[in-house]
């Protein structure tokens, strides 16, 4: 595959695990938006790339060192294995860790062409090698296809809400941007015990989406009036305690910061392009006070988190199977992104029989 190429299935040669790493026998992947900008070159140039990354399945062989799972157990995989030696970790922020761990022997076509596994995982494969680190055992009750998606977008939505954002029982927050990420932003505010949540987008549908999740406002950018009016009137003129922009742009980013009440907080989750530019009246950030922030990967320690909102979810507390839209198989991923690119889906799922 080359930059903007179609997606295609070929065979993958996984070698037997080394010290430190793990074969995972992947039983579902979700189509995420980072998944497409890697084919679009919009990660790196390091192509041929083996793609996907929110995944779930069972430790199928262990390497030498490897202690902390066992074959058979049951894995969400994720791409912040933290070091626990570096400046972050030493510092109790593991959530920072600045090295973290890939696995160290590549994957490869037949041919012998090393793959770039994206985001340090490659999932869409039946098998797929990985540090052991970059596997957090949980509950084998909950479904793959609902567990593989807290290993990246849901994850970032709930965890801007919940540990970057600090939402907490009573606040008032705002989530412009309702696809994937600000749907999962929605919810774990609502987790969390927000009062209010209010929905922002263009798209009607991703505002039917949010409601599900338990926004209890919405609000159409595209029938007029300015947002952070409208969010403003509906937190008694004084503006969100929390607004999450989870669209990542100039424009969403400055309605997030106008939108919020004095010292209060905005977290950026939405990815921004290298290109784009912010310009605003320091004027304005001195006398607003409170948090300007952004949040990676939702600020999560997968073996703190990934457990417990598996828990939640099997506890029905969490409605993480509402981010489904569709089951596919591997040969159907170019399809997902083109649903993806439309915005008729939150959450596309490859399952592997």
């Amino acid at each position: 595959m080359g930059k903007g190429e179609p997606v295609g299935v070929q065979t993958v040669l996984v070698p037997d695990p080394g010290p430190g790493e793990v074969v995972v026998k992947v039983q579902a992947c979700g189509v995420c938006h980072t998944d497409l900008h890697y084919r679009e070159g919009g990660i790196n140039d390091e192509f041929p790339f083996l793609l996907g990354h929110e995944a779930a399945g069972v430790v199928e062989q262990v390497g030498e060192g490897v202690h902390n799972v066992s074959p058979g157990e049951f894995v969400i995989l994720n791409w912040r294995a933290v070091c626990g030696q570096c400046r972050a970790c030493r510092r109790g922020r593991p959530w920072y860790c600045f090295d973290t761990f890939n696995a160290a022997q590549p994957m490869t076509l037949a041919s012998g062409q090393p793959l770039s596994p994206a985001l340090g995982i490659g999932a869409f494969a039946e098998k797929t090698l990985v540090h052991s680190g970059q596997c957090t055992p949980v509950d084998p009750r909950v479904r793959p296809e609902v567990a593989g998606l807290l290993g990246c977008g849901v994850m970032a939505g709930l965890g801007a809400a919940i540990n970057t954002g600090g939402v907490g029982r009573g606040d008032t927050v705002a989530v412009i941007g309702c696809g994937g990420v600000g749907g999962a932003a929605v919810a774990g505010a609502v987790l969390a015990g927000a009062s209010k949540v209010i929905a922002v987008d263009v798209d009607q549908r991703k505002l039917d989406w949010a409601t599900g999740f338990g926004a209890t406002h919405t609000l159409n950018a595209r029938e007029g009036g300015d947002v952070v009016a409208r969010v403003q009137e509906l937190t008694g003129g004084f503006g969100a305690d929390v607004v999450i922009d989870a669209v990542g742009r100039p424009e969403t980013w400055k309605q997030a910061f106008y939108a919020r009440d004095l010292a209060g907080t905005v977290v950026l989750v939405g990815v921004p392009t290298p290109d784009m530019r912010l310009e605003l009246p320091l004027i304005d950030f001195f006398s607003r006070g409170g948090s300007l922030k952004s949040s990676w990967y939702g600020d999560c320690l997968p073996s703190r988190d990934f457990p417990l909102l598996v828990d939640l979810h099997l506890q029905g507390r969490l409605p993480l199977e509402k981010f489904v839209t569709e089951q596919i198989a591997l040969d159907q991923v170019e399809q997902s992104f083109e649903r993806m690119q439309r915005g008729d889906v939150l959450r596309s799922v490859v399952v592997f029989d």
